[in-house]
């Protein structure tokens, strides 16, 4: 038996024998196998989504080599079912006219795009081959603070490269400078990573896999002790999303929030800082339904219990539009229970959103603000600043235009074109003006 001395900070010395360090071999035999090699090729017309921020940046194979009139970018991949379907990073594979997969016995093959998930940052693809070696989805809510765990990929296209560390933090956020819907709880650890690790696997002492690495940061470019990775069960909800409906069914609850501070929990009397304060409740939405009001303090969801934001965000992001959970709330001094159904991306008409947008059929409108009415020269209007993928858009609207008329009665803010659209016995014809100047017509029925 190898012995090693091993003095500590504090001067004293311990004698560790080769049993007390772990033995990662078994795990990384196997799941190096699943881990594969992501390569894509974007055009020179396209545009990449490529973030750019100092402070965090997701690039892991996002520094493409111009070569003529199409470039580069790679990163990794994981096999996570015998028949083909790959898992990575949206950001790996954005903007790409083509996705080639390289396994690491060196086949290569054409991927084809299942589906992609912005706000985790997750894609899924599929190549054309059986009995592939995979990894399983472990429970990433039972990965504890200090397990041993393995970062797979490819970095600095150094492929099939391994490295270890711990779990240095669970349910971890970034700063979002983009403003874009964000769905993160990231698993931190201290396994190195690098450009290139991007949508490679994070796995425990078993092999299993309990995380897609993702970002880190870093002001330099390279690793520096921390990196972030989507936990398995979100990874394992999206994944069967796209392959069942080619598309995530996010469910939502409805609310503005944040974290219980000290004053919050003495003014309520709570026995910790553990759950999420609710600034505002948005009209109509889940929340709203189920008796939650602004004020309350979500301690709970159905079994699990709610210690920030992030880990709300997690549980919710668990559920699909129509499922039904129990809430347990702090209200006053006193706790509460209530019955939630989850809302789908599609909120009903009326509903109030976090920055202030009213939904109407799919689409968020705004009133028109006065630099635009008096470039169009007009008085009154109401904005489409996004219109969503409801029937609006369905009938041929877009992001832009200025609603005048909602069955030829004028209208000036949100809720006017909701109520007009509420009064109407059939149809619901709205009048638009676009940017530069042009009157056009939607129809769309009553419901």
């Amino acid at each position: 038996m190898s012995l090693i001395a091993v003095t500590t900070l504090l001067g004293s010395s311990a004698i560790l024998s080769g049993q007390d360090y772990p033995d990662f071999t078994s795990a990384a035999e196997t799941a190096v196998e699943a881990v594969v090699y992501v390569e894509v090729t974007i055009k020179a017309n396209q545009v990449s989504n490529q973030i750019s921020d100092p402070f965090f940046k997701f690039f892991f194979g996002d520094e493409f080599i111009p070569q003529g009139r199409e470039r580069k970018a790679s990163g990794s991949g994981v096999i996570i079912r015998p028949d083909g379907y790959v898992v990575t990073n949206n950001h790996v594979i954005a903007d790409a006219s083509s996705i080639r997969v390289t396994l690491n016995n060196n086949k290569s093959y054409d991927a084809t795009l299942v589906g992609a998930d912005p706000a985790t940052d997750i894609a899924l693809l599929k190549i054309n081959s059986e009995k592939l070696p995979y990894l399983r989805f472990a429970d990433s809510d039972k990965l504890r603070i200090g397990e041993w765990v393995l970062a797979i990929g490819s970095p600095y296209d150094l492929r099939s490269t391994i490295t270890a560390g711990i779990v240095s933090a669970k349910g971890r956020t970034m700063p979002n400078y983009t403003g874009e819907f964000k769905v993160e709880s990231f698993i931190q650890t201290d396994a190195a990573v690098n450009p290139g690790n991007s949508g490679g696997a994070l796995v425990n002492k078993k092999g299993e896999l309990v995380g897609i690495n993702t970002a880190i940061i870093s002001q330099t470019g390279s690793y520096s002790g921390y990196s972030f990775a989507v936990p398995s069960n979100i990874v394992s909800k999206i994944v069967a999303d796209l392959i069942e409906y080619g598309t995530v069914r996010r469910a939502r609850l409805g609310i503005t929030m944040t974290a219980v501070d000290e004053k919050i929990a003495d003014e309520m009397k709570l026995s910790s800082l553990d759950g999420v304060y609710i600034y505002e409740v948005a009209k109509g939405s889940a929340a709203d339904k189920a008796g939650l009001k602004s004020g309350d303090v979500i301690l709970q969801i159905g079994n699990k219990t709610v210690h920030n934001p992030s880990e709300l965000q997690e549980i919710v992001n668990s559920y699909h539009p129509g499922d039904v959970s129990n809430i347990t709330y702090a209200r006053g001094q006193k706790t509460h229970t209530c019955k939630v159904t989850f809302q789908g991306d599609v909120q009903p008409n009326g509903t109030t959103l976090d920055d202030g947008a009213l939904v109407f059929y799919g689409a968020q409108l705004k009133s028109a603000d006065s630099k635009t009415l008096q470039a169009l020269h007009i008085k009154s209007g109401v904005e489409i600043v996004s219109v969503g993928k409801g029937k609006l858009a369905e009938c041929g609207a877009v992001d832009g235009l200025i609603i005048r008329f909602v069955n030829d009665r004028s209208v000036s803010t949100p809720q006017d074109v909701v109520e007009a659209a509420e009064k109407a016995k059939r149809s619901i014809v709205i009048e638009c003006m676009t940017p530069a100047g042009r009157t056009v017509f939607f129809a769309l029925p009553k419901e």
